[in-house]
């Protein structure tokens, strides 16, 4: 199989020759920068900077050559702006207070407040108030929650729009570009759109805003899903209106030239339970989850990518009604999370796409022994009769050993038969 085949086989439950493997193409399937730069020394790869991708989380960029050394069957394709607002581009040189040399976009402008602690700005512009803090001991940013006094006669569910809109031709131009470059890879393509994700809390803050509007803080947010819910109904509307237009355009150009599209981050669950029920998912959510999901199935080839931590497992049937085709990160060690209860139960109807090694305990905290085990006894319980793209559970964090990085490779390396 070539890596998209194997891909594609793993997406439509057919059984492949190796298990397809992902590193770093989603922001919830990514590396730090800093364990990315100890990877490529650990496999001895040509020493340079490491790109900076995903700058809320200090994501970085798998380069080709580590790609090959570590058999990756994927490739990542995002928006044109990131998290805070700039585009990734014209990269320059950028040193971290812990002291290691990245490349950074142009706009990845960084103030240092009078504690020590790192800010940045919307859009890149340091004229306007700070959306994202790093502390100076810390690895990433935090979101700078900038919640206007709420006046609940006036709230406008506009107000919480502001982040959502048709594709430019910019856009459009763009998407098509990077789309043929990731065919020319010959691996399998994975595009996050952008806008699609019906209230993913981590783009409520409106981190590349300069001035959010509506409900932006976090806590007010949650509570709005009791207390609001037909004004989060009115933003979701809106929302799915514009992402079935922004599907249109885009299927336009692209094609089935890629092969899933990331569609959701919105994490419902807790390490112990869900913070959503059942009832409430199907009447707040599900409904625009399904109408996008029934667009995308009834024009395109695409699969379907929803991204929700935590112990989740009652939400299952949920997700599947709503047409949802792959359920990440699988955090196993969440309550109820047991994966061969989650493959028997599940497996026919979702891919799953991460679950692959215990990235909150066995990874940051074991030994290399102990993460080839767990990869090898997951990857046994989740490939069978396909269904199953290895990630780890979320991304992999700045300080986890580099051994036990390597480990997860020559787990799969074996397992995979390389």
């Amino acid at each position: 199989m070539t890596k998209r085949e194997r891909l594609k086989a793993a997406l439509n439950h057919r059984q492949t020759d190796k298990v397809p493997v992902d590193m770093g193409t989603t922001g919830v399937t990514g590396i730090h920068v800093l364990a990315l730069e100890r990877l490529r020394d650990f496999y001895g790869l040509e020493k340079r900077p490491v790109k900076l991708i995903e700058p809320f989380q200090m994501l970085g960029q798998v380069d080709d050559d580590l790609a090959e050394v570590l058999h990756l069957d994927t490739i990542g394709i995002n928006p044109r702006n990131n998290m805070f607002g700039f585009p990734n581009e014209k990269f320059r040189e950028y040193r971290t207070h812990w002291n290691q040399l990245l490349l950074v976009p142009e706009l990845f402008n960084i103030i240092t407040d009078s504690n020590g602690d790192y800010l940045i700005c919307p859009e890149g512009d340091v004229t306007v108030p700070p959306s994202g803090k790093m502390p100076k001991t810390g690895f990433f940013f935090d979101a700078i929650i900038r919640q206007e006094p709420i006046v609940e006669e006036n709230l406008d569910p506009v107000d919480n729009l502001e982040d959502f809109g048709v594709l430019s031709t910019i856009d459009l131009e763009y998407w098509k570009n990077q789309v043929a470059i990731g065919r020319e890879s010959g691996k399998g393509i994975i595009a996050n759109f952008g806008g699609t994700a019906v209230g993913d809390i981590a783009l409520v803050p409106g981190l590349f805003l300069k001035r959010p509007k509506g409900i932006r803080d976090v806590a007010e947010w949650y509570m709005s899903m009791m207390l609001r819910p037909d004004y989060l109904k009115s933003i979701f509307e809106k929302q799915t209106d514009i992402a079935l237009e922004n599907f249109r355009l885009l299927y336009e150009i692209v094609g089935n030239d890629i092969d899933a599209v990331f569609l959701c981050g919105t994490d419902l669950g807790t390490q112990d339970s869900t913070f959503c029920s059942i009832d409430t998912f199907d009447e707040l959510f599900k409904p625009y989850y399904q109408k996008m999901n029934n667009w995308i199935h009834g024009h395109t080839e695409w699969k379907t990518f929803k991204h929700c931590c935590g112990a989740v497992e009652t939400l299952m049937t949920s997700f599947i009604e709503s047409g949802f085709d792959i359920i990440n990160p699988v955090q196993i060690n969440a309550a109820g999370m047991d994966p061969a209860t989650l493959k028997r139960k599940y497996g026919k109807d979702l891919v799953f796409w991460g679950g692959g090694v215990d990235t909150q305990k066995v990874l940051p905290f074991g030994t290399p022994a102990d993460v080839e085990k767990q990869v090898l006894d997951l990857c046994e319980i989740f490939s069978k009769d396909g269904g199953f793209v290895f990630n780890t559970v979320h991304n992999i964090q700045a300080n986890v050993p580099v051994e036990n990085i390597a480990a997860i490779f020559k787990a799969l390396n074996r397992f995979n038969g390389y």
